[in-house]
């Protein structure tokens, strides 16, 4: 018998959502988004549920590590139609999340990732643990922080959106809190009460739960706002490499990226910032359907997950090689092909 990579039921006042596919933790294939796409347009309607309720399957270490980049991978290899039909299906739930009339409970204790915080960071409330470990890593493999990382990144305070996407940050506990990822933290140990309480009082049951905290980062805040707001990515390295120990270390981190990806990042925050959640969404998919087809995607998985030497040959191979007209190719409207969100509405 077959194991279902989405549990879903009706737990007191939750309709309740919980990632099973805990052999590759919990990372998004296209079945499972259709399954919580459908979930939620059931619920939608049902006055019986106040709330939703997501999480991953108790015992394994994350909550969501990503999305399927090894079937991007194959599909980006061959024709890119598989690619680009997930990309479609996971930004519909996005957007379904996004603007879902119901509050949406994400518990991200663990690793959250790229997909993973395409379907959390986008509800009402995400409550993380002290094992929480949050990142958008996608430059390091070639594609950029999608999942409406467009939209969500340029809204944290100050350039906190910037940090993240360019240099792949690793947020952990009070810091994913701190940084607005987060609305509230819990003890890892207390999750099981603390849903348990969720399902019968509603959402009432967070009233106690931390809801502020500082993070490790604030003492480089002032010089990580001045940094990252440069006009250019270049801009931004060369004034990393001019600051302080700990700027330095920002722009060794972004050596190991995709000269290409990051600077599709740069204008993709940019513009998202201006944005409606549904024009990020067409944006991010016009972007990601074609970086899949790419040779730099392909050696990038290939440095990051084959062979494991970490050590790409990005195509192109420096942030100078890379054009203005290159990265507007990759903004350029699909015509017909543009993602449409007929299946939500």
């Amino acid at each position: 018998m077959s194991i279902a990579p989405v549990i879903i039921r009706v737990e007191g006042r939750a309709g309740r959502l919980t990632l099973n596919r805990p052999e590759a933790l919990h990372a998004l294939n296209a079945e499972m988004c259709k399954l919580m796409t459908k979930a939620l347009l059931v619920w939608s309607s049902d006055p019986a549920i106040e709330f939703i309720l997501i999480d991953h399957a108790a015992g394994t270490r994350g909550f969501c590590a990503g999305g399927d980049v090894r079937m991007l991978s194959d599909s980006g290899a061959k024709d890119g139609i598989e690619g680009a039909a997930f990309f479609a299906t996971e930004y519909r739930l996005n957007t379904l999340i996004h603007e879902y009339q119901k509050p949406c409970v994400a518990i991200i204790d663990g690793i959250t990732m790229g997909g993973g915080v395409g379907i959390s960071v986008h509800g009402s409330h995400r409550i993380a643990t002290e094992r929480t470990t949050f990142a958008m890593p996608e430059s390091g493999i070639g594609l950029l922080p999608d999942v409406g990382g467009g939209y969500f990144l340029p809204r944290l305070s100050g350039q906190l959106g910037r940090w993240l996407a360019l240099t792949g940050a690793r947020l952990k506990g009070e810091d994913v809190l701190a940084v607005g990822v987060a609305t509230h933290l819990a003890l890892s140990d207390d999750l099981p009460e603390l849903v348990n309480a969720l399902c019968d009082q509603g959402l009432s049951a967070l009233s106690s739960v931390q809801t502020q905290a500082t993070g490790s980062f604030v003492s480089h805040r002032a010089e990580m706002d001045a940094l990252f707001s440069k006009d250019t990515v270049e801009d931004i390295v060369s004034a990393l490499n001019m600051g302080s120990d700990w700027a330095q270390l920002q722009a060794k981190m972004m050596e190991s990226k995709s000269p290409l990806t990051m600077k599709l990042a740069h204008r993709q925050l940019r513009e998202g910032a201006e944005a409606e959640f549904r024009e990020v969404m067409r944006m991010e998919y016009r972007i990601t359907s074609r970086l899949i087809q790419t040779q730099n995607f392909q050696e990038g998985i290939r440095a990051v997950l084959i062979d494991r030497d970490n050590n790409p040959a990005w195509i192109p191979a420096s942030l100078q090689d890379v054009s203005l007209e290159l990265v507007g190719e990759y903004f350029a409207s699909l015509g017909d092909g543009d993602l449409s969100f007929v299946e939500i509405t």
